[in-house]
């Protein structure tokens, strides 16, 4: 059971209402964690006006998914990992594909790239060297590509953060955090 309310139509101020009935009309339901978020009109807000313009990148929908499910694995956020392996199918990911995402790769070995280096971002908190940001540029990412990897690491480390202090009910197919062998 959460740990945090999970805000629904007969909990929420006319405030909260007004958010939930906006994600629920872009995405055919309101999935817990946002439900979670909205326990602060302000912070909702941010998210979903942050993930909007990020998803709006020159990063494709499919290498947002691979680094989603990276930090998730990572992070040990089991939500996060069953959220981001429904996404990432409907976003085209083969399960070999989600399978190598969690594992910290790709099959694409531009994307492979990306991954790695939202994982080294995360792990050393942004502490790169130069040899990491020459890599990334020679997998063909721009400056722009980069700021997005950064802020794909961002946003899911606030998501993942959450659905584990939160223990945020999974409203997703729930995948297990073991990587089958």
């Amino acid at each position: 059971m959460s740990r945090l309310n999970l805000v629904t139509s007969t909990n929420a101020t006319p405030e909260q209402q007004q958010l939930l009935d906006g994600i629920q009309s872009q995405l055919g339901m309101v999935p817990n964690f946002l439900r979670a978020l909205a326990n602060s009109p302000v912070a909702l807000r941010a998210f979903l006006g942050l993930h909007g313009v990020a998803g709006a990148g020159v990063l494709d929908a499919r290498t947002r998914e691979r680094i989603a499910l990276a930090l998730a694995q990572a992070n040990g956020c089991q939500y996060c990992v069953s959220a981001h392996t429904a996404i990432g199918r409907k976003a085209g990911l083969s399960s070999a594909e989600v399978a190598a995402a969690r594992a910290g790769s790709s099959e694409d070995a531009q994307a492979s790239e990306a991954v790695r280096f939202a994982l080294s971002l995360a792990a050393r908190t942004g502490e790169i060297d130069a040899t990491e940001l020459m890599v990334i540029r020679n997998a063909g990412y721009s400056d722009a590509a980069i700021v997005e990897i950064i802020t794909h690491v961002g946003m899911n480390l606030l998501t993942n953060i959450l659905g584990k202090a939160g223990q945020i009910d999974i409203d997703f197919p729930t995948v297990e955090m073991q990587l089958a062998h």
